[in-house]
């Protein structure tokens, strides 16, 4: 890890990241103004699969869930941001937050998304402003990160019952719990179109529901995801639970990224059907 954190150093891009640069499925560019910038840190993609069955009826009709080989997939992301914030803000505007979310695998209008079933982040002004700003389902929680040459070690525990709740300071009472053990085990590689690494991380598009009145959607950019093979230790993991969620049986597929920066949209209420 400690290498690996030097190399990052020594190859760290200062381009910035362009959301022009890329296109949809449909060979269409953004349309939303992408007014965040930040930076992914230190983080993991921990997947599994699920009968699509299971997992259909926990998605927006307006939706479709995808499936790769017959699976629907069920991921839980741990990582951090750094540099967030409004872009070209200065330095004393931005903040650095740890974040997990849970989501799926989701098309509208064709086009491939991810759809999150919660956004867990360790800052309670961070989760009420997102929150607020974005109608997203943002939740605090207290969250452990720290990283040394075994892995990075991640913790996480909700402190809030419900979206805009006040948080509260008893973990005991927490349904909303994830500790995990991740670390690089492989080579940098860049996912190829058509593997299931590429179909779970190369999305541009998301999308979460706004309770008792639709669907969300909003965009995101950024270069291809450099990806490592990567082993975890779970000590506890009840984020599908916490979601209501069917709950994957056996060993995740695991993604390990140590950077990439990114641009995100101000998510919109989607009008249209599929």
């Amino acid at each position: 890890m400690t290498q690996h954190r030097q190399q990052r150093t020594r190859t760290r891009r200062r381009t910035r990241t362009d959301p022009f640069r890329w296109t949809f499925a449909d060979g269409s560019s953004p349309a939303a103004p992408h007014v965040a910038s930040m930076t992914w840190r230190d983080g993991s993609f921990l997947n599994w699969p699920v009968d699509p069955d299971a997992l259909r009826s926990h998605v927006p009709d307006e939706l479709t869930l995808e499936t790769y080989d017959g699976d629907a997939w069920l991921s839980v992301l741990p990582f951090v941001l750094t540099n967030a914030g409004i872009r070209g803000s200065p330095p004393i505007a931005r903040t650095a937050v740890a974040e997990l979310n849970a989501r799926t695998y989701v098309r509208h209008r064709g086009d491939p998304g991810l759809f999150f079933f919660s956004i867990d982040v360790g800052s309670p002004l961070v989760a009420a402003t997102v929150g607020r700003t974005t109608r997203l389902p943002v939740y605090h929680a207290h969250m452990r990160v720290g990283a040394n040459d075994e892995g990075v070690a991640f913790s996480s525990t909700r402190s809030q019952t419900a979206v805009g709740a006040r948080p509260r300071f008893d973990d005991d009472q927490s349904t909303a719990r994830f500790s995990a053990t991740y670390q690089p085990d492989g080579d940098v590689f860049t996912p190829e179109p058509g593997t299931l690494a590429h179909w779970l991380v190369e999305r541009r598009r998301f999308y979460a529901a706004e309770e008792n009145r639709g669907v969300l959607s909003g965009e995101i950019a950024h270069d291809p995801w450099p990806l490592q093979p990567a082993t975890v230790t779970i000590d506890e993991n009840t984020m599908f639970v916490a979601n209501d969620l069917p709950a994957p049986t056996g060993d995740p597929v695991v993604y390990y990224c140590d950077e990439l920066r990114m641009t995100g949209s101000i998510p919109r209420r989607l009008r249209d059907r599929r």
